[in-house]
C-alpha cells in the first residue's frame, strides 16, 4: 500500500471514530423541552426522567390565559428541541408567537389532538372549546399520549423507554380518576355545586356530576359585572348554597364580593378552600405535580362539601397547609 494509500485510510477510520463519538454524545444528550403550563412540564419530566431538561415556563400562581412571554423565554423556546403547549385559546397572548415559532422548529399543541366531540363549548366563547381538559383524569391521558408521542418523534431511538415510563404514568392517572369517581360519590345531591372564580371545573362537573359555576366565563380576560355578582349572590341566597371556592391563580375579589352580599341577606356562605385551576402547587411539594394537584382538589371539593375523603387525601402526602 502506498503511503498516500495509507493515509486515506488513517482518515477514513478517524472520521469513522469521531462519527461514532458524535452519534454516542448524541445519544446521550439529554433531549430539551421548554413546556408552558406546569401540568405539561410535569408529564413531560415523567415521561423523559432524567434523559430530557424540561423547563417550565408558567410557574404556580400564573395565570396562562393573560400570561405573555418574556426575552428569557423566547429564548429558551428558540433553543430547545421541542417546545409543548396546551393549545385550545388557553395560552391566548402566546399563541401567535407559537404559531410563528412551529415553521422554524418542533412546537406541539398536545391538547389540539383531543377528539373535538370530547371537548365542551361555551356560550361566552365563540368557536372555540374550553381548554380545561386537566380537570378530568381520563381526558388528561389522552393529553399525556400526545405528549409522549411528541418526545418519541424528537427521540426516536428512546421510544422503548418513553413508552415505559409513560404507561407507568397513565397508570397513576388512570387510579386517581377511579379514587375520584368513589370519594366525589359520596357528596349529598344537593350539595354537588362548585360556584368557583372562573368556569375552570366542567371538565370535572362532567366526569363526577357536579354542577358548576364561575364568576367569570372560561377566561379570566373576561371581567364579571355587578350584575353578575348580583344574580350569583341571589343564586346563594335562594339556593342556601354554603360554600364556594377561590382559585390560586386568579384574584379572590368576586369571591369575597359574593360572601359579603350573601351576609347583607342573612345568609351566611364561607370560603372552603383554595382550589389549583390554571396553574400547580409550589414547585417541589406534591401539590406542585399534576396527581398531587387533582388529589388537593377533589379532597378539598369533596369534605367542604359534605362528603368523605381522608384529610392528607388519595396518597397521603396532602401539606398540612392545604387541608
Amino acid at each position: 500500500m502506498s503511503r498516500a494509500a495509507g493515509r486515506g485510510v488513517v482518515a477514513l477510520s478517524v472520521l469513522f471514530v469521531l462519527l461514532l463519538v458524535s452519534l454516542g454524545a448524541r445519544a446521550e444528550q439529554r433531549l430539551s423541552v421548554v413546556a408552558t403550563t406546569g401540568m405539561i412540564a410535569d408529564a413531560a419530566r415523567e415521561i423523559g426522567g432524567d434523559s430530557v431538561e424540561v423547563e417550565g415556563l408558567m410557574g404556580p400562581g400564573i395565570d396562562p390565559h393573560s400570561y405573555r412571554q418574556t426575552r428569557s423565554d423566547i429564548v429558551a423556546m428558540t433553543r430547545a428541541d421541542l417546545v409543548l403547549w396546551h393549545g385550545l385559546y388557553l395560552e391566548a397572548q402566546m399563541e401567535e408567537f407559537l404559531q410563528r415559532l412551529a415553521k422554524r422548529q418542533t412546537v406541539v399543541a398536545v391538547a389540539e389532538q383531543l377528539p373535538r366531540e370530547r371537548l365542551l363549548g361555551h356560550e361566552d366563547y365563540d368557536d372555540k372549546r374550553d381548554p380545561h381538559v386537566w380537570m378530568d383524569p381520563s381526558l388528561w391521558a389522552k393529553v399525556v399520549v400526545a405528549i409522549r408521542d411528541a418526545m418519541i418523534e424528537a427521540r426516536p431511538d428512546r421510544e422503548a423507554m418513553f413508552r415505559e415510563r409513560a404507561d407507568a404514568y397513565l397508570e397513576r392517572i388512570e387510579r386517581l380518576g377511579d379514587w375520584a369517581a368513589e370519594v366525589t360519590s359520596s357528596v349529598p345531591d344537593e350539595a354537588r355545586v362548585l360556584l368557583t372564580a372562573h368556569d375552570a371545573f366542567a371538565y370535572f362537573g362532567r366526569a363526577y356530576g357536579f354542577e358548576v359555576i364561575g364568576i367569570q366565563g372560561i377566561s379570566t380576560e373576561s371581567e364579571a359585572g355587578l350584575r353578575r355578582i348580583r344574580d350569583l349572590v341571589d343564586l346563594l341566597v335562594e339556593r342556601r348554597i354554603g360554600a364556594v371556592f377561590v382559585e390560586s391563580s386568579v384574584s379572590d375579589r368576586n369571591i369575597r364580593a359574593l360572601v359579603e352580599g350573601a351576609e347583607s341577606r342573612g345568609h351566611a356562605v364561607r370560603i372552603a378552600g383554595t382550589l389549583y385551576s390554571d396553574a400547580m402547587g409550589p414547585a417541589g411539594t406534591y401539590e406542585g405535580t399534576y396527581i398531587g394537584m387533582i388529589d388537593h382538589n377533589i379532597t378539598t371539593i369533596v369534605r367542604a362539601l359534605g362528603g368523605e375523603a381522608p384529610a392528607d387525601g388519595m396518597q397521603g402526602r396532602l401539606a398540612e397547609a392545604s387541608r
